[in-house]
């Protein structure tokens, strides 16, 4: 079985992921994808072969950008997929009228006979555009609905917040994660939010800094007064800790007139200018060499604006301690991906609502231009020839027939890997470790044009369909949409 090749540590060479959270289990779903799962079965379709996307339909937080998260937590669910008996009994108890059959094909399945293509994690990605493809039995692929949105909205969401913060604070500045006490819940997911640089400020000899600082600050002329409402007991423990961790010290000092290391309250960029001074002049009046530099944090409930205020302001902060922003995704609730029936035994499925879905198993490629920046994605159907470079390519978009472009290619970057083959014989792509996602966010949001990019009115990002893919939409459109009668 599939689950067994996970635990041997080996699936079509490379990592593999770790084992799954007990918490995301078969059940971890409504009990809807169950009854559909049943209605297949019951109708002699359950093994029909069904193509599903798993695409979101709005950039989050005002943005046109947004960063794909938790793949390799949906590759661990269906690795290690299997209803135990315990499960079954819990399903027969909530479904009774469903026959003793259905459960025994329940207990039997696994997603060995599933295919997954991925964007690779840490992509920028954008609206419309497949981030999963799943291929498989209809009613096993039904039950991955539920966790597959759960796994990729949230951790989705909270890589676009942090990489959001990193780009207003700008890649000089730490960032540190502050959010776990806030967080809505202790789950591993939560590590996607650790994107930033570690805020550690190493400084020669600190050790014997500290000590020194001590034995003369009391005689310091130009400093006299500074400390002369401090209690040395508390001088004192700010030393001792100092003296714990002499490469990683930061001392919160917002009960105090400002004099340290970490800003929590008050006037952050007035505040963190001072404490440089003070800084300063510590290091001229011992010649402390580096003690000017020291890392000045601030904390206090940061967000993007703060930030951006901060920058505008102008400030002396080093590092920020970003928290319930950050880890609750404050600005907005949730990303909205969906997951949409495209195809169904090769048949192509479209769903006629407000919101079209586009047809039939597809593939996606990324389009750039002469300064190296992307310019549009496109989706083409699965038989179609992809794009090549120095050719003419006609750009459409999926449902307006006035905007289209003529694209003549630099590169071109094919978007969908195969993550999990199932039966099929396509060589399985490696999960990438959290720092080559971390690397891969970076250099990707690097090659973006800077107007997708900004806080105020970012220009949004084309998001295509090939010439042939766009009248099979239309076509397909016109044939399922009803006509209506006049009487």
């Amino acid at each position: 079985m599939a689950a067994a090749g996970m635990e041997n540590g080996e699936v079509g060479g490379g990592r593999v992921p770790r084992p799954t959270n007990p918490m995301v289990t078969p059940l971890l779903t409504d009990l809807y994808q169950f009854s559909m799962a049943y209605a297949y079965w019951k109708a002699g379709k359950h093994l029909d072969r069904a193509v599903f996307d798993l695409y979101f339909r709005k950039n989050p937080f005002g943005g046109e950008f947004t960063i794909f998260g938790g793949l390799e937590e949906c590759i661990r669910l269906i690795a290690n997929f299997k209803l135990t008996e315990v499960e079954i009994r819990f399903l027969r108890s909530a479904m009774p009228t469903c026959e003793d059959g259905f459960f025994e094909y329940l207990i039997s399945i696994d997603c060995s006979d599933v295919e997954v293509y991925a964007i690779p994690e840490g992509s920028v990605v954008f609206p419309k555009v497949p981030l999963m493809i799943i291929e498989g039995p209809v009613a096993v692929v039904q039950l991955l609905e539920t966790p597959f949105l759960s796994l990729v909205n949230y951790a989705s969401l909270v890589t676009t917040n942090a990489a959001r913060h990193r780009h207003v604070a700008g890649k000089s500045k730490n960032l540190l994660e502050f959010g776990l006490r806030r967080a809505q819940g202790l789950d591993d997911i939560i590590d996607r939010t650790l994107t930033s640089s570690d805020g550690s400020n190493k400084c020669e000899d600190f050790v014997t800094l500290v000590q020194n600082w001590l034995a003369r600050i009391k005689d310091a002329s130009s400093l006299r007064g500074t400390f002369g409402e401090t209690n040395l007991s508390e001088l004192a423990a700010f030393t001792s800790y100092a003296l714990a961790f002499p490469n990683s010290f930061l001392a919160l000092v917002d009960t105090y007139d400002a004099a340290g290391i970490r800003l929590d309250s008050g006037d952050l960029a007035y505040l963190s200018i001072e404490t440089r001074k003070f800084f300063r002049a510590i290091e001229e009046e011992f010649g402390f060499v580096g003690f000017g530099k020291m890392n000045i944090t601030a904390s206090n409930d940061l967000n993007e604006e703060t930030i951006d205020a901060l920058n505008k302001q102008g400030h002396e902060v080093d590092s920020f301690g970003i928290g319930t922003y950050l880890v609750t995704c404050y600005a907005q609730a949730a990303l909205g991906c969906v997951f949409k029936l495209v195809e169904i035994n090769k048949q192509p499925r479209i769903k006629l609502s407000e919101d079209v879905s586009i047809p039939c198993k597809k593939r996606c490629y990324r389009l750039y231009g002469k300064e190296g920046y992307p310019l549009v994605d496109i989706m083409t159907g699965e038989d179609e020839p992809g794009p090549k470079v120095g050719e003419r390519l006609l750009c459409r978009h999926p449902f307006n027939e006035s905007k289209r472009a003529y694209v003549v290619p630099q590169h071109v970057e094919e978007l969908l890997k195969c993550y999990w083959p199932g039966t099929s014989s396509k060589l399985r792509e490696e999960l990438p470790s959290i720092n080559e996602i971390r690397n891969r966010c970076i250099a990707h949001l690097d090659r973006m044009r800077a107007d997708h990019m900004r806080r105020l009115n970012p220009t949004p990002y084309k998001v295509s369909v090939s010439a042939k893919l766009y009248d099979f939409i239309h076509f397909l459109w016109l044939n399922e949409a009803p006509v209506g009668e006049l009487q």
